[in-house]
C-alpha cells in the first residue's frame, strides 16, 4: 500500500515549548513541516528539544525545520547567544567595489549562519531575499535586499545559496517573482505593483531568472522559492503572485525558470482577503507546492489544515531534488577563523561602514 505524503502545509507553534493540543493536532495533521520565530528560540538546548518534538508529531523522514535567518533586521536567533548577522545590503555595497570579495564574504556568511542553524537541527533557511532595492519603494525590503542592480543580486544570491548547501541548509529564494518594487509593506496591506511588463521583466523578475541560470550552471541542487504577496497588473490586475496560475505558470516556472518546491508567504499577512482556508486552497490552486502558516494560532492552523491537501506527486519529487547532505567539513575552529575573516575583511571597508560585530548602517536604507 502506498504510504500517504504529508499535508502541503507547513505551520508554526505558539511558543518555546510544544502544547499538548499542538502536538495533538500536529500528530492528526501530519503537516509537511514547522516554521520557527524569536518567540521559539530562547536558549540551543530548548531549541534542539522544540525541534525534536516537533519532528516526532509526524511519520516522514527529513522533516524540513525552516527559520528566517537572513541578517540585519531579519533574524530569530539573537546576540548573545548567536552571532550578530549582517544586513544582504552591507554585502551589497562591498560588490560596487569588488564583486569578487563580495561574493566571498557572503559565502562565508551563509557557512557562519547554516553551521549555527544545523547545530540546533534546522535545515530550511527563508534566504536569500533576492528582490531588488528600488528607491521609492516601500522599506521592508530595504537593506534585506543586495542591491538594485540585477546582477549583483543575482550573484550574491548563488553566494548565499551555495553556503547554506554546504552546511547541509536548503535555502528558500523569495520573493518571487519580485517584491522590491511593491508601494506597502504586504504584512499590512495589498501592494498593488503598475509597472509596465517590459519593465518587470528587465529589472525586478532578471535577478531571479539568473539565480535558477546560475543553478543549473553551478549543478546545485534546487532551492525553494517563496511567493510574494503582490499584484502585478500588467501581467494579473486581480490576484497576487501566490494566488495567480498565471505569474507561477508564465512567469515564475517559465520565464523565470524556477524549477525548485514553491511554498507561499505567510497566509496571516494582510495582502491576502478571505478566510484562511480560502487563501490556502488559492495558494496550492494557484500552483503553490505548500503553504506557510506562521502565527501558532491554534484555530487557524485547523481551518488551513482541513482545506489543504496532501503534497502532490509532483510537489514531492521537487522537495525530493532539493535535499542536501554534505559530511561535515567546518570544525568549530575553522568557524571561529571564518568568523574573525569575515569581520576583518568588512572592517576594512570604510565606505559600508562596519564596525562589527555591532552594525553601524542604519537599519533600513530604502
Amino acid at each position: 500500500m502506498k504510504k500517504r505524503l504529508p499535508k502541503a502545509v507547513i505551520f508554526g507553534c505558539s511558543g518555546p515549548e510544544l502544547l499538548p493540543e499542538e502536538r495533538s493536532f500536529f500528530e492528526r495533521c501530519q503537516p509537511l513541516g514547522f516554521i520557527l520565530f524569536a518567540r521559539n528560540c530562547k536558549t540551543p538546548e530548548q531549541i534542539k528539544t522544540l525541534v525534536a518534538d516537533l519532528k516526532s508529531t509526524v511519520t516522514h523522514k527529513d522533516v524540513p525545520i525552516l527559520i528566517d535567518q537572513e541578517g540585519g533586521r531579519v533574524v530569530r536567533l539573537l546576540p548573545p547567544l548567536w552571532r550578530e548577522v549582517p544586513p544582504a545590503h552591507i554585502f551589497g555595497q562591498l560588490a560596487y567595489e569588488n564583486i569578487d570579495l563580495a561574493s566571498e564574504c557572503v559565502q562565508d556568511n551563509a557557512v557562519l549562519i547554516g553551521y549555527e542553524l544545523d547545530e540546533l537541527g534546522i535545515n530550511v533557511n527563508c534566504a536569500p531575499c533576492a528582490d531588488l532595492l528600488i528607491p521609492g519603494s516601500d522599506p521592508i525590503i530595504g537593506d534585506r535586499a543586495f542591491s538594485n542592480h540585477s546582477e549583483i543580486v543575482a550573484e550574491l544570491s548563488l553566494a548565499m545559496i551555495e553556503g547554506l548547501q554546504a552546511q547541509n541548509i536548503i535555502p528558500v529564494i523569495k520573493h518571487l517573482p519580485g517584491h522590491g518594487r511593491a508601494p506597502v509593506d504586504s504584512h499590512k496591506e495589498l501592494p498593488i505593483v503598475s509597472s509596465s511588463k517590459e519593465e518587470l521583466t528587465d529589472h525586478d523578475f532578471e535577478a531571479f531568472r539568473l539565480i535558477c541560470e546560475g543553478i543549473k550552471a553551478r549543478s546545485l541542487p534546487q532551492a525553494w522559492g517563496m511567493t510574494a504577496h503582490v499584484v502585478y497588473d500588467a501581467f494579473d490586475d486581480k490576484e497576487t503572485a501566490t494566488h495567480s496560475s498565471l505569474l507561477i505558470d508564465r512567469i515564475i516556472r517559465a520565464h523565470i525558470g524556477f524549477k525548485g518546491f514553491l511554498i507561499s508567504d505567510c497566509l496571516t499577512m494582510e495582502a491576502l482577503e478571505g478566510s484562511f482556508s480560502n487563501r490556502a486552497r488559492k495558494a496550492i490552486k494557484a500552483g503553490c507546492d505548500a503553504v506557510l502558516h506562521c502565527n501558532g494560532h491554534l484555530d487557524e492552523m485547523i481551518e488551513v489544515a482541513g482545506a489543504t491537501p496532501d503534497l502532490s506527486e509532483i510537489s514531492y519529487e521537487r522537495l525530493r531534488e532539493s535535499h542536501v547532505s554534505h559530511p561535515k567539513t567546518l570544525p568549530k575552529e575553522d568557524k571561529d577563523h571564518l568568523q574573525l575573516k569575515l569581520n576583518d575583511t568588512l572592517q576594512k571597508q570604510e565606505f559600508i561602514n562596519y564596525n562589527g560585530p555591532v552594525l553601524s548602517l542604519q537599519k533600513s536604507v530604502a
